[in-house]
């Protein structure tokens, strides 16, 4: 959880200030991989025999994963979207390119921001779901 408030603040302050990081997206990447290792723990704990204080905690699980993936697919439509709106990429002169290239970023890291602050607030919840602890 920690790791998608790290990467959703990071991508937030980024995002505000119109400045690309490149640190944001290993952050994300490792975020990403948390979110996996989440749902496979909480998927050996169900076929260990745990259960959760509320039914709602599978959801809430469930969602987090399928967040993470739809996120992923709307930074690549996002990144479609922009290119769409130029004819010939190669004709561009340099510092076009370099400004395009900028805003696919930009745009890309927005979405992806999202997406984080969507897994976080699904994870706060599943905890809370699962009585660890009370939002």
């Amino acid at each position: 959880m920690c790791t998608n408030a790290l990467a959703a603040g990071w991508g937030a302050v980024a995002w505000l200030r119109g400045e690309p990081s490149i640190w944001f997206w290993y952050v994300l990447r490792v975020a990403q991989v948390v979110v996996i290792a989440q749902v496979a723990l909480g998927l050996w704990l169900l076929v260990s025999g745990n259960q959760p204080d509320d039914e709602l905690h599978y959801l809430y699980g469930v969602a987090i994963l399928a967040v993470t993936m739809v996120s992923e697919g709307m930074r690549i439509g996002a990144a479609q979207r922009e290119l769409d709106e130029v004819e010939d990429v190669d004709a561009l002169d340099q510092a076009e390119q370099a400004a395009l290239a900028r805003r696919v970023v930009m745009r890309e890291m927005g979405v992806m921001t999202i997406g984080t602050l969507l897994v976080l607030t699904l994870a706060l919840r599943a905890g809370a779901s699962a009585g660890g602890f009370g939002i």
